[in-house]
């Protein structure tokens, strides 16, 4: 763990997302010393797509990462939420099942993951199902929390029936 890889990829994780010049500056010498690392490119698509808005460069280097290393969990979660950002529905719903097969991928993570995107399609009954199956994956009280919250916002989002009044039905029987 002491190599020099590790070293720069630490200093850019703790400076993350505060010190963004110490990060970049970090990156750029973990990934001089081993273009492949999985946490970097992974660090180095965050910030293209959270701080520079650059969502297809985000992607690519998602990409790249889960070329090198298809259980690089670190990636999922982060190219789950770009591609969602970038509308890329069919992708993330590909990639989340995907992910739902890989053994040792956080499946809580995955469901949420799923319910946000049928929220974003307008599916509240189908993201709230996918809520049901995160909480049933979930073990920490955090997560649980988060939950609620998000399921009380799609809740929220469900549009109500309209509900007609009982005088205007009573009214119109009578004539």
């Amino acid at each position: 763990m002491g190599t020099l890889t590790n070293n720069y990829l630490f200093k850019a994780l703790e400076n993350y997302p505060y010190e963004l010049d110490e990060v970049m500056e970090a990156l750029n010498y973990a990934l001089s010393y081993n273009e492949n690392n999985t946490m970097a490119l992974t660090l180095m698509g965050k910030v293209c797509a959270e701080k520079l808005y650059k969502y297809d460069e985000a992607i690519g280097y998602f990409k790249k990462v889960l070329a090198i290393n298809i259980n690089a969990f670190e990636v999922y979660e982060p190219y789950i939420r770009v591609l969602l950002w970038n509308e890329d529905y069919k992708d993330a719903d590909n990639f989340i099942d995907f992910a739902l097969k890989v053994k040792g991928s956080d499946k809580a993570v995955l469901y949420l993951k799923k319910a946000i995107l049928n929220e974003q399609l307008k599916e509240y009954k189908k993201a709230l199902s996918f809520i049901k199956l995160a909480k049933e994956n979930a073990f920490n009280n955090d997560f649980m929390f988060n939950l609620n919250e998000i399921k009380d916002r799609i809740k929220g989002k469900i549009p109500k029936k309209k509900k007609v009044k009982s005088s205007k039905i009573s009214k119109k029987k009578k004539k």
